[in-house]
């Protein structure tokens, strides 16, 4: 490190003047961040991880939150596996990563083409005092995209990246306790323990093996103020009667469009909270935030360097350039990231309207209806606005003739369900004849008691 100083998650930790109640906590347990930054959840320490490239394929969230800490300066690299990896997907990304330790918290059921490497055992029930007895080093983070197919790709961050468009913690804040409806072991659940742990602030964990009424009820009565998750998740929520619960003075949006429905439908029910959407992806970071309640964001934020941030729109697709940004793809073969100027593509659709951008959608998620281009959350925008409709999903049918058709499912409020149903689907319809060409109409208006969602708490888009 040639003399640098590297500052780690414990380091930082160590640092604060954490308060006394501050704690992580999932369903089942709970641990002061204090123990935290003194302890380790490993035998040892965790020496045996030092200088090492370790997967991190804990069952658990709060395991892998405490493995994070006492991996972090100690570690080669940390390769963090959401919940649902595959085990072919667990092998593809450690010899990608060269992984040469596994971290788990259960026993691990033996993937053979990992057979060979060595185990480590994080235990959140069992915290020791630990003294550190190797210098801190820089250790690479890497994260995995959130891809629908295949292997995902694996990202290289680092903490600076990932901790960039976080402020330091003011001690003349409220108490804060933090949630998420993300998961941690995906960029946007991290986002949310980076802060709290830079913060000294309480974080309760989500649980995959609850129900939303069930972790709506846990994070109202553990006094959450400060909640984020996609606007489908946050859709999900609102559905709920168990929304009653929480009174959160924070919401923040991110990882889907937050179109203007799902910001009203925020504000009205929780008129006193501060509600932000955010732009941010594995690949580009958190790009910006955007306080003023407004769809889209402001044209004067592009092609301009501001704070180390800089955006531009080539042929309708966001760039970034920051130094938030990923480092690059993992792997011998990997995709470059950056381009020769150091902009990240990311492959989102923008539409400058008067002195705002908006978005459109995804460039590979278009519809093709014949040669003319469609994309689904353009049509979902206008559909989500109709009164009565909670949200809805359009995608792509295929048909003979055209290549595909757009059709729509679409979730409504329990105060129109009782509606009648051809009344619903005709107001709908002319509300998107009145905004879209025609050749976007949906044909087809399905009305479903849910919408499918990913792990990572997005829209689950299959062409049908």
């Amino acid at each position: 490190m040639h003399g640098v100083r590297v500052t780690s998650l414990r380091q930082i930790l160590s640092s604060l003047p954490v308060s006394a109640d501050a704690e992580f906590k999932d369903r089942g347990a709970q641990i002061a961040l204090a123990a935290i930054a003194g302890g380790s959840c490993f035998s040892g320490g965790g020496r045996a991880a030092a200088g090492r490239t370790v997967l991190l394929a804990t069952h658990g969230q709060l395991a892998s939150a405490l493995a994070m800490v006492a991996l972090d300066g100690l570690a080669r690299r940390i390769v963090i596996c959401p919940p649902d990896l595959s085990d072919a997907g667990k092998a593809a990304i450690a010899a990608r990563a060269g992984v040469n330790l596994i971290v788990v918290d259960t026993p691990f059921e033996p993937i053979p083409e990992l057979a060979s490497l060595e185990l480590l055992a994080s235990c959140v029930d069992n915290v020791t005092r630990c003294h550190a007895t190797t210098p801190a080093i820089s250790t690479e983070w890497i994260l995995l995209t959130s891809g629908t197919s295949g292997v995902p790709k694996a990202v290289r961050h680092s903490l600076s990246t990932l901790t960039g468009a976080i402020a330091p913690a003011s001690a003349n804040e409220p108490a804060i306790v933090w949630s998420t409806f993300y998961d941690i072991r995906r960029y946007g659940g991290l986002q949310i323990l980076l802060r709290a742990v830079l913060g000294g602030r309480s974080l309760m964990l989500s649980n995959d093996e609850e129900t939303m009424a069930d972790f709506l009820v846990r994070a109202g009565a553990g006094g959450v103020t400060h909640l984020t998750g996609t606007p489908s998740h946050w859709r999900r929520a609102l559905m709920s009667p168990a929304i009653a619960a929480i009174s959160p003075g924070y919401i923040r949006l991110s990882g889907e469009i937050a179109d203007q429905a799902i910001l009203d439908a925020l504000k009205y029910s929780f008129p006193r909270a501060q509600i932000n959407h955010a732009y941010a992806s594995t690949e580009a970071g958190v790009v910006f935030v955007v306080s003023d309640g407004l769809e889209g964001f402001p044209a004067s934020l592009a092609g301009v360097d501001k704070d180390g941030m800089e955006m531009r729109v080539v042929d309708g697709a966001l760039h970034v350039r920051s130094g938030r940004t990923a480092l690059d793809y993992v792997g011998k073969d990997a995709l470059e990231l950056l381009d020769r100027d150091g902009f990240v593509d990311t492959g989102d659709m923008v539409e400058r309207r008067g002195e705002r951008y908006y978005f459109a959608g995804r460039r590979g998620g278009i519809i093709n209806i014949g040669g003319a281009k469609v994309h689904p959350e353009e049509v979902e925008t206008v559909i989500n606005r109709q009164a009565g409709v909670r949200v809805s999903m359009v995608r792509g049918r295929s048909n003979p003739i055209t290549g595909a058709i757009v059709v729509a499912e679409v979730v409504l409020k329990d105060s129109a369900r009782a509606a009648d149903g051809a009344a619903m689907q005709a107001v709908i319809v002319e509300a998107c004849r009145a905004e879209l060409a025609a050749y976007k109409v949906p044909t087809s208006i399905r009305f479903v008691p849910d919408l499918p969602m990913s792990p990572n708490g997005k829209l689950l888009r299959r062409d049908v």
